[in-house]
């Protein structure tokens, strides 16, 4: 009997921690494994430099998947400016190899950025910057190496690096999305329904101990 509940409590936990898998899915042939979820979902801040003006300050148009569109789904940074995103639903994680773990999507004319990633948004560690029409970066050159999944990042700032290239009101590098290409999805929530079922295996844990505690008594 006790055999059977403590199976029936596996498989309640087996629920619980089993996320839905992410199928990779490429986006402008740059594969991403952890599929949609893989790009920023938040913007923490926002400071556009000289030369970004309307239709292109609005920041929400670097977050989600690569969607530029007859000039939406993009925020100019102008020149020197400078935006904070975060990954919600995933992080940011090194490969250990030298890989591209970050990417870049960047619309129109090539303009470099300058990348630093954060753990808690106030710590952060520069790892380098896009070159030539390369958008993508490599964090294991910049981190400590370790074997593994050692540190989860959530933010990712980026900064335009002068000169621009481009007039007003779109000067300076114009973002369409950042995504994690090494990404590991965020612990998922329990759904009502999920809770409710473990709850009630350890209902029957509890009753089946109470039980067996006054038999032997």
């Amino acid at each position: 009997m006790i055999r059977k509940i403590c199976m029936l409590l596996l498989v309640l936990i087996s629920i619980l921690g089993v996320s839905s898998i992410a199928s990779a899915i490429p986006y402008d042939g740059v594969e991403f494994p952890c599929g949609a979820i893989s790009f920023v979902d938040k913007v923490v801040s926002y400071t556009p430099g000289i030369g970004a003006g309307p239709p292109y300050t609005d920041p929400s148009g670097a977050l989600g998947v690569p969607e530029y569109s007859s000039g939406s789904g993009l925020v100019s940074l102008g020149d020197g400016g400078e935006i904070i995103l975060k990954f919600e639903d995933n992080y940011l994680i090194a490969s250990g190899n030298s890989n591209y773990d970050l990417w870049i999507f960047e619309v129109g004319a090539f303009e470099p950025v300058s990348v630093a990633i954060s753990v808690n948004g106030m710590n952060w560690i520069d790892v380098g910057q896009t070159i030539s029409h390369e958008y993508g970066i490599d964090i294991d050159q910049y981190i400590p190496t370790c074997v593994g999944i050692c540190t989860l990042y959530s933010y990712v700032r980026l900064i335009d690096l002068l000169p621009s290239t481009t007039p007003p009101p779109d000067a300076g590098a114009d973002i369409d999305a950042v995504g994690a290409i090494s990404c590991v999805p965020a612990a998922p929530v329990p759904e009502p329904a999920t809770m409710l079922l473990f709850s009630s295996g350890l209902l029957v844990l509890a009753g089946f101990k109470k039980k067996l505690k006054s038999s032997l008594t």
